[in-house]
């Protein structure tokens, strides 16, 4: 007999019980951060250990210098400027003095310019500055390299790199998150599955195979997280998965528009920096559009739905794509298909690498960074975008709505499309 699954509050008393914990947390981890704070901005300049995630050349107002995006050890994120000659410190951990001016808490919880004296570079290479390495001595091509970092240490890719994928509809792709989790839990349950079942049937039989199948994949996945050093689009990623375990192993109804709010208020009552982040609210809007279809669509088959989810996820996502981000080409449709494709790329990519043939699939990215003379930079008001998170609130509510949220979407695509040929 299969169990019905349930949600996970019943009445009233839960939710308001559920409000009051979340907002004790909240408040706390506020607070914390609100500690931080204070002691940073205490004096005219403070000094700090980071890391440098991004590094690049700017000009502005006839004068050239670099740009430094840091990590610092406490958690907050910042910009800083360096001469032109600086040296490339990409991924290394820096000592500064840095003179936070007129810093707003506010602007500590998102992210901030300070001025900077570096005191000490630490040249020691971690695991993950070894791996870039490594993929670096493996291609010649300094572009595939850096999308080979990204893929697998969650380097940031150049502005002009950034730019190429935009335009191609798979920046999303470049960025480890919970699609790139999901690909890398299902590649690890069909190793470890036969393994486990061979010794489950001889020693025993007895133990729920999900949960003890499901605890090394969550231990090597997060011992990935660490590794990367806890990005924030993985971070989330990876609270999700394990929320979304906990819920189901309790046989509480997962995919639905209850679980998915409970779980982003989890995720920023304890990480409430996330909340500024456009990166955490994407992921979430994905998610919500692939239970909407679910909700709509509950009684379409399996191989319907996988035909049709991607396309209505692609269409919902794209008012966001082109208002947010502006790149768009005449290839930016076929994203459906290179998405698909990815979860067979992503694992081989790794498996040629391990074995030494890294580039193998070389020809691969480059045709794809080829298609980029194509490439169209959009100008929609985000006055689209607003009627569109409208339009998909209310299609919670009325069918009518969701099928006006599609064609509202075919809109935006056509006016993406027109947009290329504006003669």
């Amino acid at each position: 007999m299969k169990l019905e699954k349930v949600h996970l509050f019943s009445n009233k008393r839960e939710i308001l019980f559920f409000g009051f914990i979340s907002l004790f947390i909240l408040s706390y981890s506020l607070l914390i951060e609100y500690q931080h704070y204070k002691q940073l901005s205490r004096f005219d300049s403070a000094i700090t250990d980071a890391k440098v995630l991004k590094q690049y050349i700017k000009t502005k107002n006839s004068k050239t210098y670099q740009v430094l995006k840091l990590k610092s050890d406490d958690g907050f994120t910042f910009y800083t400027t360096a001469s032109k000659s600086f040296q490339d410190v990409t991924g290394k951990k820096l000592r500064l003095e840095i003179f936070p001016k007129e810093l707003t808490f506010y602007k500590f919880l998102t992210q901030f310019y300070a001025f900077s004296y570096v005191l000490e570079i630490d040249e020691n290479s971690s695991i993950k500055n070894k791996l870039n390495s490594y993929i670096d001595a493996a291609h010649d091509d300094k572009d595939i390299a850096s999308i080979y970092k990204a893929l697998y240490s969650a380097e940031g890719l150049e502005y002009e790199l950034q730019r190429v994928f935009s335009s191609l509809g798979v920046s999303h792709l470049l960025a480890i998150s919970g699609f790139h989790l999901g690909v890398l839990a299902t590649v690890f349950y069909f190793i470890i599955t036969p393994i486990y079942r061979f010794f489950q049937d001889r020693y025993f039989p007895y133990r729920n195979s999900k949960t003890d199948i499901f605890i090394p994949i969550s231990i090597i996945l997060f011992s990935y997280l660490l590794f990367l050093e806890a990005p924030p689009s993985l971070l989330r990623a990876f609270c999700m998965l394990i929320i979304a375990f906990l819920l189901y192993d309790r046989h509480i109804d997962v995919l639905s528009m209850q679980t998915l709010l409970i779980t982003v208020i989890v995720i920023l009552i304890f990480f409430p920096k996330l909340f500024f982040s456009i990166g955490f609210w994407l992921s979430v809007a994905g998610v919500f559009y692939i239970f909407l279809f679910l909700k709509e669509f509950e009684d379409m088959g399996k191989i319907k739905t996988f035909l049709l989810l991607p396309i209505f996820v692609y269409l919902t996502m794209l008012p966001y794509s082109v208002v947010i981000f502006g790149g768009f080409s005449i290839y930016h449709p076929l994203s459906i298909i290179w998405t698909t494709l990815f979860s067979i790329f992503y694992p081989l990519s790794i498996l040629v690498h391990l074995i030494g043939f890294g580039d193998i699939l070389v020809p691969l990215l480059q045709t794809l960074i080829s298609l980029d003379s194509s490439n169209h930079k959009l100008q929609i008001s985000y006055t689209y975008l607003y009627i569109h998170i409208i339009l998909s609130f209310l299609a919670l509510y009325k069918k009518l709505f969701f099928w006006v949220l599609i064609f509202y979407s075919l809109f935006v695509l056509s006016l993406s499309l027109l947009s290329l040929y504006p003669n």
